[in-house]
């Protein structure tokens, strides 16, 4: 019966939950690299040179930094609805402001704001998922909400380029267009958030009353059991060294994401394409990814085993910025991004289901935030980088072998955590 119940409420709430934050983050991705795109004519207009486009473009994180552990702990107090429907609204209309920009200063002031107003998305959908969904089931679903990311490129990518055609149209330039419009859903999913979203099981009035119980009686179990080992205060999951080794690994997996959604575009375009067969393909190796990532997170969830799958994606993610910065046509480059795009979408679904494994309640909501706030500053460090050495010497290649050296040294530290026997959980029972 146990089992049977089972089955029931977690493909009920998947299928309540899943596609909606995954609707949420794919927004919210589009607008965070959309920048990527508006680059291919943006630059030129208002006068930026590789090293101001990177930086301004990696200085979004540091609003990020500064703002994520407050606001992931404000979510954990005033719940996920309200929270998630305030920073919806709020960089979506920062990221409409980005039409505006005249140059190098608001530029920079805008990223800032927006990385400020999305502050606490990601880490509070990641704490959110911890509250309905059972440690063992977390990577798969971690996943399937991840995977909006790389689906926001897929289907992203030829919206931008299209958009980018929109050119000269009742006066504005096309990369204005394309901040507009793809800040319009972020505002209006707000709303939507706000009558739909429930914060905890214990108010999910669409599950059947035995359905409520069971789900309330398995998480609450799960928490009891974490609590003898478990860090429960917010100074402890800020403080615990397995926390700050998490950041250090994210960082990396950040640097490689962000230099692919800053980057990848003028990588492509630098072999005489369009805007358009830029935006086509520029979805080819995120395609790729999607598939690969929810594949290999249901394997780490059906072994049980975290470490190893973290290693292996950081080291083939690596191994494609390395060939990417070699390659010198387009089919080998695109080989090249698939295979960084493969690599960084797997490694994060198991990596993120590390933390909750020794932190709980207020702990979990700062840890996560600390993870996700030093690790994106990766999302600064790797196009800020690359902008600077392409300035210097004209080529992507230093930057590409930059960031994969910080792709290997996540490597590294994912096998130095594993000592610390947190990132092992017992594999899901098999059916025969």
């Amino acid at each position: 019966m146990a089992s049977e119940i089972q089955t029931r409420v977690l493909r009920k709430i998947t299928w309540r939950i899943v596609p909606f934050i995954m609707l949420l983050y794919f927004v919210a991705f589009i607008d965070r690299v959309n920048i990527g795109f508006a680059s291919l004519t943006m630059n030129k207009d208002i006068g930026l040179s590789p090293t101001v486009y990177g930086f301004g473009a990696g200085i979004f994180f540091w609003g990020y930094f500064l703002f994520e552990v407050p606001s992931n702990i404000i979510l954990h107090k005033v719940g996920a609805r309200i929270w998630i429907a305030r920073v919806m609204i709020t960089w979506g209309l920062v990221s409409a402001a980005m039409a505006f920009v005249q140059g190098a200063t608001s530029f920079y002031i805008l990223r800032f704001l927006l990385g400020v107003a999305e502050a606490g998305f990601f880490p509070g959908i990641i704490l959110y998922l911890s509250y309905w969904f059972p440690a063992r089931q977390r990577a798969a679903v971690t996943a399937l909400f991840m995977a909006a990311a790389p689906l926001s490129t897929v289907l992203g990518s030829p919206v931008s380029g299209a958009l980018l055609e929109m050119d000269g149209l009742l006066g504005f330039k096309g990369w204005q267009w394309l901040f507009v419009l793809e800040a319009l859903p972020a505002v209006l999913l707000g709303f939507v958030v706000l009558a739909f979203l429930t914060d905890r099981p214990e108010k999910a009035k669409w599950l059947a009353e035995d359905e409520r119980r069971w789900l309330v009686e398995t998480m609450n179990e799960e928490t009891t059991r974490k609590a003898a080992t478990a860090s429960h205060s917010i100074w402890r999951g800020l403080a615990d060294p397995r926390v700050l080794a998490l950041s250090l690994i994210y960082f990396g997996t950040s640097a490689g994401l962000y230099t692919l959604g800053v980057w990848a575009p003028q990588i492509i375009k630098q072999f005489g394409l369009s805007s358009l067969q830029v935006g086509f393909l520029n979805a080819l190796p995120a395609t790729a990814a999607v598939v690969a990532m929810v594949l290999w997170a249901r394997h780490s969830d059906r072994t049980g085993e975290r470490t190893w799958h973290v290693v292996l994606a950081c080291l083939i993610a690596a191994v494609g910025l390395a060939y990417a910065g070699l390659a010198s046509g387009v089919v080998a480059v695109l080989v090249a991004l698939t295979l960084v795009n493969i690599g960084i979408s797997s490694a994060k679904p198991p990596l993120w289901s590390m933390p909750t494994l020794f932190l709980s309640g207020p702990a979990a909501a700062a840890g996560i935030a600390t993870i996700n706030s030093i690790g994106n500053l990766g999302g600064f460090a790797g196009p800020a980088m690359i902008g600077w050495i392409k300035d210097q010497t004209g080529s992507f290649v230093g930057g590409l072998y930059f960031v994969c050296g910080l792709l290997v040294l996540s490597a590294a530290l994912t096998l130095l955590l594993s000592r610390a026997k947190t990132a092992r959980i017992e594999p899901v029972p098999q059916s025969h």
